[in-house]
């Protein structure tokens, strides 16, 4: 070959890596050390099995991307891992076999063709890392397992099951609106996790939804959320004159309206913030009226005596109003009833209905939670599912004592109300 036809390899192959490197951030270092593994590996899967005493590794001339396969003996392996740590390069031999140029060109071609890819989705995740706590418009890719894969624009988003929202169902190219959380390392790389499930995801549509919250002069003070049920929000004004459950409400309810159709359906509580802990309380456990409210400030305890009448809207259906009035106020909550019986005592830290029951233990709580049943309806309605999960059987009699109790309570109120009726 001449020497204007080498250099004109020369510039050809070096100055194709250095243009790629150049445009995609890349260290050209790293495709050459790319290169180099890749055509041992392919070297390996082409011509068998090789020579376990021996050790392989590649010449790469830079300049003209010629390469070529050596063998040399070992000298010293790490005795736990198995990896070589020394040979000897002076009794090395060329090893290269006929036609392997071609199968070099074309690895060479893949690897810097997977180092482009890899580039891109670096990109693309320092892109979303800047927009991590963003609300975005996805749309539904397909399933992987019990995950649902989204389009969230440049990248893909995965919601993992306990950033779902329970009683929602996902179909694929429906679209639906997700918060950016987090970007998460997994054996896949990084994944750009995105929620329908976290609270923040509320506060973000109310920003959205509502100007005087994008402008700052109404604040969320605090937001408690169980996804997919029901969500409490206290809200304040940082301006004299403004109304700040008003604002957050709309015209006819349209704004709030508006944060309830992207959440499927999901109930929002919205009461005003106050410095008074008894009232901030009272508002918490709306919309229960004339509650005798003692409140232990040293011991972040509070005792809630309600009439007869309003026990039930006190606590809740399984709980949920006084469990998230505690996750609000950051109080633990008793509520007992005209008479003194203790009804309900939550520590606003059960996330679900699940987590009232004692004795239930954590591997079945995760199946529970992630298999969404995490309510008494829940496990009432899909008694099945569970039942045939294995969950042991003390874990299995827990269950079924809580769901016969929750189902003989419903027998007796719809009894009571046809009874009405009549």
């Amino acid at each position: 070959m001449s020497a204007q036809s080498s250099n004109v390899v020369r510039t050809e192959f070096a100055a194709a890596i250095n243009q790629i490197a150049n445009e995609r951030q890349i260290d050209p270092a790293s495709i050459y050390s790319a290169i180099k593994q890749a055509l041992v590996s392919a070297y390996r899967k082409q011509f068998g099995h090789l020579e376990e005493e021996s050790y392989y590794f590649v010449e790469l001339d830079e300049d003209t991307g010629e390469s070529r396969i050596f063998k040399c003996p070992i000298i010293e392996k790490d005795e736990e891992t198995g990896e070589i740590t020394k040979w000897d390069e002076k009794k090395a031999q060329d090893v290269t076999p006929a036609g392997f140029g071609r199968i070099a060109a074309q690895t060479a071609k893949q690897v810097i063709l997977q180092k482009i890819r890899e580039s891109e989705k670096d990109k693309v995740i320092a892109d979303f890392e800047a927009r991590v706590g963003e609300v975005v418009n996805a749309q539904i890719l397909r399933m992987d397992g019990r995950a649902v894969i989204l389009d969230i624009g440049r990248g893909q988003g995965y919601m993992p099951p306990e950033e779902q929202m329970r009683g929602e169902f996902y179909r694929m190219n429906n679209r639906i609106t997700v918060l950016i959380k987090e970007i998460r390392d997994s054996h896949k790389g990084k994944r750009i996790i995105v929620s329908r499930a976290d609270k923040q995801l509320v506060a973000k549509l109310f920003e959205r939804e509502v100007p005087e919250i994008a402008a700052g002069t109404v604040e969320i003070a605090l937001i408690a959320r169980e996804a997919g049920v029901r969500t409490k929000l206290a809200v304040r004004s940082t301006q004299d004159g403004v109304d700040p459950v008003g604002s957050c409400v709309g015209q006819r309810g349209v704004r709030v309206q508006e944060v309830i159709r992207e959440l499927n359906n999901e109930k929002l509580d919205i009461i005003p913030f106050s410095d008074n802990n008894k009232l901030l309380i009272q508002g918490a456990l709306a919309p229960a009226e004339g509650l005798k409210i003692d409140v232990k400030e040293a011991e972040k305890l509070v005792e809630v005596t309600a009439p007869d009448d309003q026990l039930s809207l006190a606590i809740g259906r399984g709980g949920q109003n006084v469990r998230l009035a505690a996750k609000l106020t950051g109080y633990k909550i008793t509520i007992k009833s005209a008479s003194g019986e203790v009804k309900s005592k939550v520590t606003g830290e059960e996330e679900y209905e699940i987590d009232t029951f004692k004795g239930l233990s954590q591997d079945a709580r995760a199946y529970l939670v992630e298999n969404k049943l995490t309510t008494l309806g829940d496990l009432s309605r899909f008694k099945n599912k569970w039942m045939e999960a294995e969950l042991g059987e003390d874990q299995e009699k827990l269950l079924s004592e809580r769901v016969d109790a929750f189902e003989a309570e419903m027998a007796q109120r719809d009894s009571t109300m046809n009874l009405l009726k009549e």
